[in-house]
């Protein structure tokens, strides 16, 4: 699963990574060493414009970086609240699941991260945290899903809320040692074709990606700190022990 992640890039420098406009006005989170459930996102969308009268231009299409709150609310929800059980998709379900199957269909999304934690069961002791990362500092792109959900009441002046979901599918190398699901990553190759507002079949990007797709990244434990969803900052990421992190070996992937 993806239950926690960074994301301390601000919008220029994502629209500059995923060739996109910045949307985000004045919404933007700030930088968050733990982005957790409910928390306001930074989400890359490709869309077709609209004019003054909300028609689409079908013959154009936009990439922008915009925000999102994370934990996808479905369109046909009574209230928002659902969302925090909502902050994953199985890829392997989510086209046959109410509260996914249309956000999989035409309202895909990247959510830019720094990297992701996972928590590993040990026997009488706590789970423990781990952090995996690019060693190179480069951007990670997560396989997300959205939606716009508006009060009911057409008089209501409270405004639509976007939220999102990220897709999780079966772990990959040394990571399935720690645990059994992980965020769907998409290589650069990929991010046109899954953000396609027209392709209403992503499934070919859907399947567990190969070991490789985690080829030069670190796996290091960190502080339990994170666990407290009311920290934040640098040291979070920090390796726990202070030798420097091994890169993940392929070789040794179970």
């Amino acid at each position: 699963m993806c239950g926690r992640y960074a994301s301390t890039r601000d919008p220029a420098t994502l629209a500059a990574e995923f060739d996109a406009v910045d949307a985000t006005g004045d919404e933007a989170p700030g930088a968050d060493h733990n982005v957790a459930p409910t928390k306001p996102v930074l989400a890359v969308v490709t869309r077709h414009p609209r004019d003054a009268d909300r028609t689409p231009d079908p013959d154009r299409t936009e990439r922008s970086v915009r925000v999102m709150r994370w934990g996808l609310v479905p369109h046909w929800a009574k209230n928002p609240s659902v969302g925090s059980r909502m902050i994953n998709a199985r890829a392997e379900s989510a086209a046959t699941k109410p509260a996914f199957r249309t956000a999989l269909a035409s309202r895909r999304c990247l959510l830019p991260a720094d990297g992701w934690f996972e928590w590993q069961r040990r026997e009488r002791a706590a789970k423990q945290p781990y952090f995996l990362t690019p060693a190179d500092g480069s951007v990670v792109a997560l396989a997300g899903l959205w939606a716009t959900w508006r009060p009911a009441g057409a008089d209501s002046d409270e405004p639509p809320l976007v939220s999102c979901a990220v897709v999780t599918t079966d772990a990959v190398g040394p990571l399935a040692a720690i645990h059994d699901r992980m965020p769907l990553v998409l290589p650069a190759a990929c991010w046109a074709d899954w953000l396609d507002p027209d392709s209403r079949d992503p499934g070919a990007l859907l399947g567990p990606p190969s070991p490789a797709v985690l080829d030069g990244f670190e796996l290091r434990e960190v502080s339990t700190a994170v666990n407290n969803v009311h920290r934040n900052g640098p040291e979070l990421l920090a390796p726990q022990e202070p030798d420097q992190p091994a890169l993940l070996d392929l070789d040794s992937a179970p």
